[in-house]
């Protein structure tokens, strides 16, 4: 089995790599389409700003070829976000897989949102063996609300879509690489897709 991270000049791609190989699974970290589109799994990390992320993936032409893949697809925190429409961090058009605008907490507030928080309403098999109420880390300071593609929910000044799903296209607003043993089971649930 193949999984290929895709490389995007930013992130948490070594991170998301060496949690892969405690589990066994030896990724390909690469920008080329040709490898992802082949790839058994494919792995959007997400650590960066939302324009020049998306800049990076027009000009390797992945913005066009990541909303077509049919395997088992995970995007993790920018790499959700970026599976929105539309991010108003840099008022940036994005993938537009799930049709949900990623928005800014209000600055009133402490942001980013960084730390331990708590997984409510988790369904879908990217949370099998997934208790209610398990802690997953986020680093974030912005985020999707609850809709019909949230597939768990957390709350930080308000409560908004910790996972989202749809098809084969699945997204965490957390960091499962840090997680613990709550991300390690996360991610092993993707990897048997």
């Amino acid at each position: 089995m193949k999984t290929a991270i895709i490389k995007y000049n930013a992130g948490n791609i070594q991170s998301v790599a060496f949690a892969l190989e405690r589990l066994g699974v030896k990724p390909v970290i690469t920008d080329d389409p040709e490898i992802i589109s082949k790839a058994d799994k494919v792995i959007f990390p997400g650590v960066g700003q939302a324009s020049t992320t998306m800049n990076y993936l027009r000009q390797t032409k992945l913005n066009e070829l990541i909303p077509t893949l049919t395997q088992p697809f995970l995007g993790i925190c920018l790499g959700m976000q970026l599976m929105c429409n539309y991010s108003m961090e840099g008022n940036t058009p994005c993938l537009g897989i799930f049709d949900e605008l990623i928005q800014r907490f209000p600055a009133a507030n402490k942001v980013p949102h960084i730390g331990w928080n708590k997984l409510n309403n988790c369904k879908g098999p990217l949370f099998k063996d997934v208790t209610e109420d398990s802690y997953v880390y986020f680093v974030h300071s912005y985020f999707a609300d609850q809709s019909q593609y949230s597939i768990a929910e957390s709350n930080y000044i308000k409560p908004f879509s910790a996972a989202l799903q749809k098809n084969n296209f699945f997204a965490t607003q957390f960091h499962p690489e840090r997680s613990g043993k709550t991300g390690e089971i996360i991610l092993k649930n993707f990897i048997e897709l």
